[in-house]
């Protein structure tokens, strides 16, 4: 089964905007650092950026002026940026669409991986069937079900523990031309070695070892954060790779249910640490990136405001609300028994 990292288009375009976000690459490509830096401190208020300021702030995490130049470019071609120019000098901040798919993907972030409601036992499958000669259709509606938080069980069959809800619903319509069925039930326990646990569509161990990484990787630097010891760039990049890091795990771990997962499971501890290098710079990371903007202009910068992870649970929405896309990630309905024609009992939870 390939790793989930492998799936890199955090907010992919559904074919129904212009607006294309940036894919996230192995690395840190110069238009992801952009959006990062962005959405992380101007979201709120959409807050216009000089194009100067902005080249230097990619600067501090090693972009290079040309690539920072042509990031920007491209950010506005796809309708990520918006732009103006006042004499020679041109600023730049998040476009409406942008800003809203941004906030619904920073709130699905941490909803995502907060505690999850007991699980009523149920899963719901996604059959399909699509011809060799629609390769990329067949790419696209994988994509579309990994990021749902799917996982492919059986080639052509994929699974995943939560309701569809309606906007998945349509989507899956959109993507996949008729060629799908989706059920939801039980699965029927059978007295064979041969038999193979839902579960094990997705690779527990090795979404474990990226917890354990993760937590490898951070764990040691809480003290120094506590203790104000990173300040200046050195805090925006930190906030900028712990986010580019942490992202990633709602695609690994959807919210599996702590009932079929192994004792011990490392979600909550991974976000807790998220939470104390994110939150914790959240301060001097603001402060730098408004010393850094201050340099190129001499208008304040109220619209420049690092949030935190309450914020993004809340929706760091601003200006945008009216914006705000179709949820992406899958979510968690109310307890329930399964009934005929896949709903539940009740209101079916979030939609």
């Amino acid at each position: 089964m390939a790793s989930p990292f492998d799936i890199e288009e955090i907010y992919p375009d559904d074919g129904e905007h212009s607006l294309r976000m940036p894919r996230r690459q192995a690395g840190s490509s110069p238009q992801g650092v952009a959006v990062t830096l962005l959405a992380d401190y101007t979201l709120r208020a959409r807050a216009m950026l000089p194009s100067a300021a902005i080249v230097a702030l990619l600067a501090e995490s090693g972009v290079t002026t040309a690539g920072a130049r042509a990031a920007i470019s491209r950010l506005a071609r796809r309708g990520v940026l918006e732009g103006s120019r006042q004499g020679r000098r041109s600023s730049y901040r998040l476009s409406q669409a942008a800003a809203a798919h941004l906030s619904a993907g920073g709130n699905w972030i941490l909803a995502s991986t907060t505690a999850a409601e007991p699980w009523d036992g149920c899963w719901t499958t996604v059959a399909f069937s699509l011809p060799q000669d629609r390769g990329a259709q067949r790419r696209a509606l994988r994509g579309q079900l990994r990021w749902l938080g799917y996982a492919p069980l059986y080639d052509g069959l994929w699974i995943s523990p939560y309701e569809l809800t309606p906007p998945a619903r349509a989507q899956l319509a959109q993507l996949a031309g008729g060629a799908v069925t989706v059920f939801r039930g039980r699965q029927v326990a059978l007295d064979a070695d041969s038999q193979r646990a839902p579960i094990d569509a997705w690779d527990i161990d090795a979404i474990r070892g990226h917890y354990e990484a993760f937590l490898r990787r951070w764990a040691p630097l809480v003290p120094q954060v506590r203790s104000g010891q990173v300040d200046g760039a050195a805090a925006v990049r930190t906030r900028t790779e712990v986010m580019d890091t942490f992202r990633r795990f709602p695609i690994l771990d959807p919210q599996l249910p702590r009932e079929i997962l192994p004792a011990g499971w490392l979600r909550q501890p991974a976000r807790e640490l998220f939470a104390a290098v994110y939150d914790g710079l959240a301060e001097p990371a603001e402060r730098h990136v408004r010393a850094v903007v201050g340099q190129f202009t001499d208008s304040a910068q109220p619209g420049i405001q690092a949030h935190t992870t309450t914020d993004l649970l809340a929706g760091v929405r601003g200006d945008v609300g009216r914006a705000r896309p179709a949820q992406r990630g899958p979510a968690l309905a109310s307890t329930a028994d399964c009934v005929p024609g896949g709903e539940r009992r009740g209101d079916g939870g979030p939609g």
